[in-house]
């Protein structure tokens, strides 16, 4: 049985997906993946890709030209209503290049990841750069996304799928029986996939932050192991020429 000691230590505030931002600022997260942040979009063209409902958007739009960019059209609309004179779109033109494109915590959930790799770098300028941040991944102790029912770190690595999905229909009427049909959708990305993910697309990664369980960063550094207790991700790619 795992002790409470051990559930508290795995269930610290670092460990947990950090998919809405806490304050009142809506940059707050990317804030604190890139400190750096305004000196990387100040008066830069921007793709915020995955945009929701444009709060981001807007908020980046103080500093930079924004172009939110979301398959949701129900988001889009909303996006639209709430933050006019904002280009908010479902798809890009071939014409339209960007200086940055953003990506926060949603790396994890797109079902063809790789592909989504080759459509930023297709929508950056020459050297453009791509900031993406998300977490946790796939064999993170909470990697599952099931926290909301269960405080068992490693929830996907101990029981079988359809044993989770079980449980999980209990406190979701969605009707999803695979992690790949839960809202959003889970595309089990670990860190080797990523990487090769990268790899593959043709950017260059020129900077990297994995931050460990509890914030231990040198245990991302150990083969293996830097799986399971890396808790979030955040890397600046650059396209190459």
């Amino acid at each position: 049985m795992i002790s409470e000691s051990l559930l508290s230590f795995f269930s610290h505030e670092n460990n947990q997906p950090s998919g809405v931002p806490t304050g009142k600022d809506p940059l707050c997260l990317l804030r604190a993946a890139y400190p750096d942040l305004n000196s990387l979009i100040r008066g830069k063209s921007v793709l915020d890709f995955g945009c929701g409902h444009g709060d981001q958007a807007a908020a980046l739009a103080k500093y930079a030209r924004v172009t939110g960019l979301d398959t949701s059209l129900a988001a889009l609309a909303r996006a639209r209503a709430n933050h006019a004179g904002i280009p908010f779109v479902s798809r890009l033109n071939a014409e339209d290049a960007f200086d940055v494109v953003i990506s926060q915590n949603a790396m994890e959930h797109f079902p063809d990841p790789g592909s989504v790799l080759e459509s930023m770098r297709d929508a950056l300028v020459p050297n453009g750069l791509a900031l993406i941040t998300f977490g946790p991944p796939w064999y993170a102790p909470y990697g599952s996304h099931m926290h909301f029912f269960c405080r068992i770190p490693w929830l996907n690595l101990l029981f079988p799928e359809k044993a989770v999905m079980a449980v999980r229909a209990k406190f979701r009427h969605d009707g999803a029986q695979r992690y790949t049909e839960v809202e959003s959708g889970l595309n089990k990305m670990s860190l080797a996939k990523f990487e090769r993910l990268i790899c593959e697309s043709g950017f260059e990664m020129v900077w990297r932050k994995y931050t460990g369980i509890r914030g231990m960063a040198w245990l991302t550094r150990i083969p293996v192991i830097r799986e399971l207790c890396t808790v979030h991700v955040t890397v600046i790619l650059k396209k190459s020429v």
